[in-house]
């Protein structure tokens, strides 16, 4: 298979980049490696190994920081970054990295000052917490000695970075084996291969490091960290020398092999793609490879979760589920919904969809799937409107691009009893309003649908009652279920559909502005993407004479290079950038901010407004395309400013930000 190579960064390029572009590599558990190109920590997410443990630990800092420096005739040079001091931030030498880049999805630095050439390379293995670091010195350089000083201080990933320290660290080391263990925390064990390591005794603590990101966003950000001392390596020219960090037991770490750990890792992204019908990568398909890798990265096993691992596996099958986004996300039933389609389907992935799918539909209480399952925790929280109507449009993905028809039956019985639990009124105040069929929703101190902002009591977007994308979700539903059921409960469920349409056509126009309210009753008339999904569903609940006009006032109003602004610039609340404090940044989360993800259902609508259109709708694809180079590398943020640069924020890899744009370029492509 041809190489698959994303270029993050060379040498010319903008140095500031080396602190804003970011890398990420997982491990199938919901566990990663992530941090800044420069190796500068920048965010209390990023380190070396974030373990998914068992709950109730959940994913769990275990190796913050590894300062990575070299020895050559007596010359100290810096391959990475620190912050050794409050502010006082340290660049690696920069006439010493010459390229940052992604190969297979595996990230890659490459260090030359036309002396010494070294390249490193970073992978976890598939479903274990372990990170292989590999450095490997050209054969034409002189010998070096590689330093290496690991910082660690165990936490949850999303605590404080002032956090206490979770006991007296204490360390065994023996024959390039170190061991760190603490109070309630399984030891942080490292090891090197291909050299001979000593550990110099300087243990000690580092204090006030500084979380630039994090002062940015208006949390705490200066804490310290804790290391045993700096590993010793020498490096010979053409060596290659592997640094193991795992939460794994010695046992198991021992049946492991360098060559082993990349070479199995680069066939199963090789596979990854070959599932996903892109073998040989022409150049018209690498940004689709990219995302197929991308797309992999939200695929895991909940392993924090025992009992839905039993529960799967006592009935033969894996379990699997859809992590939100990286850092700080878990699995949202919502975004799980929305990005199996792009996630699981466009990549060939039928079986993983299915697992999905199946643990969802065991976890539906009173009508409703979870809206989310918080860090560590078995059970889901189910305060959510929407994600309950998308579970009905992934199924239906699903069975579409699978003919399973034997999980169909399974899950109707499932489907049927969410809908009846919907006409009659279920938690959260989701229900039929019995005076016009409209589902309505809303329970003081809850946001139900995805705009749900809400800091210190205050509801920044307030939408309880009758959202129109909430009842574009539920006439779908109906008209999905009852595609599914017999001839008798077909013509029930069409006589709700029907009823809804009616109502929904009457009410929801806004005249005045010729587009959709998005909410009635409130008569909240602000131009939102919303209206989008009255056309972009499978069975849309708009009249199809003003499908043109809600798809042109979109597009003219919302539509950016990176997705749709979730609020017209026209309106007294827009909020053009997503930026500072929590406060500051929820009031904006929504009040104007791009959502990359809404690019998938506006291709859908404009598609079938436009049918003959794809190459427009390539077109509006490539501004996400070339965010492929930036932020993340290889991945899709979860939002964007409002207004020009498009300052990419949020989340640095959201799950149905890549799953649409994948979607969407298979889509054009066909």
């Amino acid at each position: 298979m041809k190489d698959l190579s994303l270029r993050g960064w060379k040498r010319g390029d903008d140095t500031g980049a080396l602190l804003t572009r970011e890398w990420l590599v997982t491990n199938g558990l919901g566990g990663y490696a992530s941090g800044t190109i420069a190796g500068v920590v920048t965010r209390r997410f990023h380190g070396v190994l974030i373990a998914a443990l068992p709950s109730p630990l959940g994913r769990c800092m275990m190796l913050n920081h590894l300062e990575e420096r070299i020895v050559i005739d007596g010359v100290t040079k810096h391959l990475s970054g620190d912050e050794p001091v409050l502010g006082d931030v340290r660049f690696p030498d920069v006439a010493l990295l010459e390229e940052f880049r992604l190969d297979f999805g595996v990230p890659v630095w490459i260090f030359d000052d036309k002396r010494v050439r070294i390249t490193k390379r970073l992978v976890m293995t598939h479903l274990r917490n372990t990170t292989f670091i590999n450095y490997e010195l050209d054969a034409s350089s002189p010998p070096v000695e590689l330093l290496l000083r690991p910082s660690v201080h165990f936490r949850g990933h999303e605590h404080d970075v002032t956090a206490e320290f979770a006991s007296p660290y204490d360390v065994h080391a023996e024959d390039g084996r170190i061991e760190i263990s603490a109070r309630d925390m399984p030891p942080l064990r490292i090891a090197v291969q291909g050299g001979k390591a000593v550990l110099d005794g300087d243990a000690c603590v580092i204090p006030e490091l500084l979380y630039r990101i994090e002062q940015s966003r208006g949390y705490k950000h200066a804490g310290a960290l804790w290391t045993p001392g700096t590993l010793r390596i020498p490096l010979a020219p053409g060596a290659t020398v592997t640094v193991i960090c795992s939460a794994e037991s010695w046992e198991a770490l021992d049946g492991l092999s360098r060559e082993d750990a990349f070479a199995s890792e680069r066939k199963r992204r090789e596979h990854l793609l070959e599932r996903a019908n892109i073998d040989g990568v022409p150049q018209s398909e690498e940004s689709s490879a990219t995302l197929v890798l991308a797309a992999d990265q939200f695929i895991i096993v909940p392993e924090t979760r025992r009992a839905d691992l039993l529960r799967a596996r006592a009935s033969g099958e894996e379990p699997r589920t859809i992590i939100a986004g990286y850092h700080w996300f878990t699995d949202w039933g919502r975004d799980t919904m929305i990005s199996l389609d792009g996630l699981t389907l466009a990549t060939g992935r039928h079986r993983e969809a299915a697992s999905i799918l199946r643990m969802f539909a065991a976890h539906v209480r009173d009508g409703l799937i979870p809206n989310m399952f918080p860090e560590g925790e078995n059970d889901g929280l189910y305060h959510t409107a929407d994600a309950t109507l998308w579970f009905f449009h992934a199924v239906q993905r699903y069975v579409e691009a699978s003919g399973d028809r034997q999980m169909l039956r399974q899950l109707v019985p499932v489907l049927d009893d969410i809908i009846e639990h919907h006409l009659r009124g279920t938690r959260f105040g989701i229900g039929v309003d019995p005076s016009d069929g409209l589902l309505r929703q809303g329970e003081e101190g809850y946001q139900l649908t995805w705009m749900d902002a809400k800091v210190d009591g205050w509801v920044v977007t307030p939408r309880r009652g009758k959202a129109v994308e909430i009842n574009a979700l539920f006439y779908n539903a109906l008209m999905l279920l009852a595609s599914w059921s017999d001839e008798s409960r077909a013509k029930e469920l069409h006589a709700h559909a029907d009823r809804v349409r009616e109502s929904f056509n009457a009410r929801f126009w806004y005249a005045e502005g010729d587009y959709l309210y998005d909410v009635i009753d409130a008569d909240d008339s602000a131009l939102r993407p919303n209206q989008i999904f009255s056309i972009a569903l499978d069975h849309p609940v708009l009249d199809r004479a003003r499908w043109e006009r809600v798809v042109t006032v979109v597009r003219d109003e919302l539509l950016t290079p990176v997705g749709l602004r979730s609020l017209s610039r026209g309106h007294p609340d827009y909020k053009p950038t997503y930026h500072g404090d929590l406060r500051t940044r929820d009031a904006a989360y929504h009040q104007g901010t791009v959502w990359s993800w809404l690019i998938g259902p506006f291709i859908d609508a404009w598609l079938k407004v436009h049918p003959a259109d794809r190459d427009g709708a390539r077109e509006m694809l490539r501004g996400l395309e070339e965010h492929l180079h930036e932020a993340c590398v290889g991945s899709v943020s979860e939002v964007f400013d409002a207004e020009p640069p498009y300052t990419p924020r949020g989340c640095i890899a959201q799950a149905w930000g890549v799953a649409e744009l994948l979607r969407c370029l298979k889509k054009v492509a066909e």
